[in-house]
């Protein structure tokens, strides 16, 4: 018969093994311990940010321009939670300023509507944030909003059209040519 026992170098060997999985282990499983649980803290998921202003619940608002003196489109979701209807003024830079009207329990998104909510100047390059002040009955606030450009796509759809210079016209010189010797 056979003695199977294990000789003091396979056992060393082993007691290693055992201690490196057993390490390994605690450094995969104790990433929760240490470190703060994601789900427990409230954050936009998105490009836009969140604001509430009384019954009206914004979110994922942004502007979409082409630069700072350009117009800008106001995009992103007003939700009215009380049964009267609502509207939402939104103030801008430089004056700007555009309306949102908002039924009774329910919601507008600005990106679906025809009406666009347009400001005549965005106040930041893309890439910035901008002050706006938001208004809806004796309720405002002033929020810090992101101004995005079309460089990604899922936004240029959504760039304000510029109205396109006016064609003038202009008078244009025609010249005859001789026809050339030999021909």
């Amino acid at each position: 018969m056979r003695n199977t026992a294990m000789n003091p170098v396979q056992r060393g060997k082993l007691a290693i093994a055992a201690a490196a999985i057993g390490v390994g282990l605690l450094s995969v499983t104790g990433c929760g311990f240490v470190n703060a649980q994601q789900t427990t803290h409230q954050y936009s998921a998105s490009d836009g940010i969140k604001a509430d202003l009384g019954p009206l619940q914004l979110r994922n608002m942004l502007i979409v321009s082409t630069g700072e003196k350009e117009p800008g489109r106001v995009i992103g979701a007003v939700f009215n939670q009380s049964s009267s209807d609502a509207t939402l003024s939104v103030s801008g830079a430089n004056g700007s300023q555009t309306e949102i009207p908002v039924k009774a329990n329910s919601e507008t998104y600005l990106n679906d509507s025809a009406d666009a909510a347009i400001l005549s100047t965005a106040g930041v390059i893309p890439g910035g944030l901008v002050p706006v002040t938001i208004r809806s009955g004796s309720d405002s606030a002033t929020i810090n909003v992101p101004v995005v450009d079309g460089t990604l796509p899922e936004y240029a759809k959504y760039l304000p059209s510029t109205p396109s210079p006016t064609a003038t016209p202009t008078s244009t010189a025609t010249t005859s040519e001789a026809p050339a010797a030999g021909h």
